[in-house]
């Protein structure tokens, strides 16, 4: 690819160090803090919980945009559904 005895480009040859690299990742993370509710999460799985949430998220856009044509009648039968499930409101005697 670079022909006999070329050597790569300087770039290639740079060393990270994954110890710093790591340590500034844990301090990153630390920081994170997640409050929802009565829900609270700091570091790591507030991380994770936000990214599930990003995910989650996704999903129901993706699903809702496939399905968009059958959104109209899962409306008006999930209406239905609450309309027959609510109690009758109290009536007042006249």
């Amino acid at each position: 690819m670079y022909g006999a005895g070329a050597r790569p480009a300087t770039a290639y040859n740079t060393r990270v160090n994954f110890n710093n690299f790591f340590k500034g990742l844990a301090r990153v993370t630390k920081t994170f803090t997640l409050e929802i509710g009565p829900l609270r999460a700091t570091g790591v799985p507030a991380v994770l919980v936000g990214v599930a949430g990003v995910v989650l998220a996704a999903g129901t856009v993706k699903t809702l945009a496939d399905h968009s044509e059958r959104l109209p009648e899962t409306l008006r039968e999930a209406r239905a559904l609450a309309q027959t499930l609510r109690p009758e409101p109290p009536q007042l005697r006249s």
